[in-house]
Order: structure tokens, then sequence, then C-alpha cells
């Protein structure tokens, strides 16, 4: 079965993946709705078998995800509620609140990023807890590494990047940061949102020690799931940082802390000790976890099983290069990013002359029944360099189950807009 051939009940031609996929993947919906019908418990709370069960269903999605981006201990993936909870989990987790002279540490990021990163990375700098550094990206939407480089200070302890743009689409040298990060002894973040479940990820190849993604978007499970990976240079929360010198590779003592937890509360296996289990993954799972979304993520997973991301990557840069093709060279439309899809995942973004962006948006949705998204994006930063702000682009984001003429009714609709 081809990605494009699911059918569609929906008269609504769906082109916002980027902000979460849709429809889901062919199991969800029953699998939420069997696991609340069966086998709704507490996981961990309890030893009878409904929540042994339920604990079972989490580490088996668990050891999936850790497989999928090559990490080599399950236990240090750990649930979150999306990838901006993943984020800020690994971003006010690791930053210390002062360098061992007492000065501010410094965090690197880039222009590309989403609000996830750059919220509480400003919300850090205006409170005045870190020095902050923005890294740009050149016109066809990628950061030189080397730029990353250049802006590394005595006082740098952290590098948070995308994978890939969520406007541009553009897909980062992830490795080559990740390299850097390692070559400085710092610790490295990577925001795959946009990557995960559609274009490779290997934690260990991209040098990667906090990987932070959602369930919702290519990996096509439900909203409210997602995940932080602890990389092990990131110390057991039970260790000292004293307990790791000496260590062929780890990262300078004003950096390398155990991670902070997030969140505390009940964790089920261990209720006796005053604050958090000190083990992955409970020491940063206070709560109890989505087991609904999870359910529902495992059977989006066992979907992709079956049909390989690489085949819905290589359909969505299919559509994302005939959109480019289409409006590259007509002076009606601007685009934005390179033109070579397969540099991209799948996302394009332009502006129609004569129109602001949330009027396409509407006469796309009023008129055409084609959902797609305009304004910032939630990346702000992003639109500056690119000259759009503050009213932004359209963006279009094929899918899995996007067809050939969805596609052709989308580019008449532009065709018709534009005049």
């Amino acid at each position: 079965m081809r990605w494009a051939d699911r059918s569609r009940d929906d008269a609504m031609i769906y082109f916002d993946n980027a902000a979460t996929s849709f429809p889901k993947a062919p199991g969800v919906t029953e699998a939420m709705s069997r696991f609340l019908a069966e086998d709704a418990a507490n996981p961990g709370r309890a030893g009878h078998r409904m929540a042994i069960k339920a604990e079972q269903m989490l580490d088996d999605v668990r050891l999936k995800l850790s497989r999928m981006i090559g990490g080599d201990h399950p236990d240090r993936l750990i649930f979150s509620m999306n990838g901006t909870d993943a984020l800020n989990m690994a971003i006010k987790g690791v930053v210390p609140t002062a360098m061992a002279d007492g000065s501010k540490p410094h965090v690197i990021t880039t222009m590309l990023e989403h609000n996830s990163v750059s919220r509480p990375l400003q919300a850090m700098h205006d409170a005045g807890q870190i020095d902050l550094t923005r890294v740009s990206f050149d016109a066809d939407g990628f950061v030189d590494p080397d730029d990353v480089r250049k802006a590394i200070t005595p006082n740098t302890v952290l590098i948070v990047a995308t994978h890939a743009s969520n406007v541009t689409g553009t897909i980062q040298d992830a490795a080559a940061i990740g390299a850097i990060a390692r070559e400085h002894d710092l610790l490295f973040c990577l925001d795959a949102a946009q990557t995960i479940g559609a274009s490779p990820v290997d934690v260990n190849a991209m040098h990667v020690d906090l990987l932070a993604f959602p369930g919702h978007k290519s990996l096509l499970g439900p909203t409210g799931t997602g995940a932080l990976y602890v990389g092990e240079r990131c110390p057991e929360p039970a260790e000292s940082c004293a307990a790791v010198e000496g260590q062929e590779s780890t990262v300078r003592m004003a950096s390398y802390i155990k991670l902070r937890p997030w969140r505390e509360g009940g964790t089920g296996g261990d209720s006796s000790t005053p604050t958090q289990p000190a083990i992955y993954p409970y020491y940063l799972e206070g709560g109890t976890p989505n087991t609904v979304g999870v359910a529902g993520l495992a059977a989006s997973l066992a979907y992709l099983d079956d049909h390989p991301p690489t085949e819905a990557l290589a359909h969505e840069q299919g559509m994302v290069q005939a959109i480019i093709d289409k409006l590259a060279d007509d002076e009606r439309f601007t685009l934005y990013g390179t033109r070579d899809a397969a540099k991209r995942v799948g996302t394009v973004s332009f502006n129609v002359t004569g129109y602001d962006p949330p009027d396409v948006g509407s006469i796309l949705d009023d008129s055409f029944d084609i959902a797609v998204r305009p304004g910032l994006h939630c990346a702000p930063y992003c639109h500056r360099v690119l000259g759009t702000f503050p009213d932004g682009a359209v963006r279009v984001s094929p899918g899995a189950f996007n067809s050939d003429e969805e596609l052709a009714t989308l580019l008449d609709a532009l065709d018709q807009i534009a005049g």
C-alpha cells in the first residue's frame, strides 16, 4: 500500500502536518479505546495484573522509541506531554544556576528555533540566569556549524538546536553541530519535533546528549505524547559529578550536572523517598503518565514498522518539490528556503503577492476546504531573518496520507487566489 492510498472520508484537505499529523495511523483510535475499556489501570501503582500490563505497555514503547533513535538505554527514555515539555525538562534541568566563579552560564541556540526552545531560553536570559547567543542562518535556511563554533565562550555549557525548521523545512547538519559540542566538552540538545518518524535520527552518530520530540507529528500518534532521551554523558541521578571524573569524554564540571526534575510527585514504584527516586526514568516522570496516549503511540509505531518513515519522507518531499517547481519562478509568489526538497522535511513556506498570510489561509479554508498554517508558526526569530515578521508566511506541510489529487487541488487553488 502506498502512503497516499489511505481512504479519507472527511471533506477537508489537510496540509498542516507540521503542526500535527492528520489523519493518525490506522489502529491508533482503536488502541486508545481498547486501553480505556480494558487496561486503564495506573502503571506501577499496584501489583495487580491490570497495573502490571499498563506498565509493560509503557516499557515496550520506551524500548521501541529508544531503538528508533539509536539509544542504548531504554530507561533513559522519559515520557513527556509533548516536545515542548521535553525541551523545558532538558533546558531547565541541565543549565547550572551559576558557573564555578559565580558568573552566568552561556547557552547557544539558533534563529530557526520554535518558541518551545526560544521562550524558555529568553525567560532565563531576562531573569539574569544565562547569557544567550542566537546563531543565524543563510538564504537557503541552513545554519553554518562553524558559526556555532565561533559563538562558543569559556562559559558556554549547552547548545540547543532544531533538527529541521518548522518554517523552511530545512534539515540541519545536527551531526556537525553535535561534533562541535563534543569537541568543546559541551552538552548538545536537539529538537527533533519535525524529524522524528521522518528523517533518520541517531543520538550516538549525531553526538546528541538530550533529544526531545513529540509523538503526534511524523510518528502519527496522538497529541499529549512525547519523550526526552537523556544520553549517557548526563549522569545517573544518584551519581555525583565526582563519580564520573576520569571518563574519556566528560563535559566540563561547570555543566556536567545531573538533570534537575521538571516535576516531582508520585512514581508508584518507590513511595518512601522524600524526593524523586534517584533512578531513570522515574526521576523525571513524576505523576500519572498519559497511558492512553502512549497506547495510541504504540499502535502508530506498529504501523510504522510496516510503513517505513523513509517512504513517507520521500512521498512528502516529492510533494514539496512539486510545490516549489510550480511557485519558484512565478512572480506572484515568494518562496523561503532551499529549492531542493531533498534537503527538507515535508514543509514549504511562501507568500502570495497582494495578500496577507492569514487571508490566504482563510480563503483556502473557506472556499477550497484546504487546511494550511499561515502566520509566524511559533518561530518569530526565523521570520525576522526571512523578513516576513510580523505577518509571517503561508506554510504547507504534506503528510503521509496526502494524495496527488489533493496536491493538484491545492496548486489550482493557489493559482486562482493569486489571480
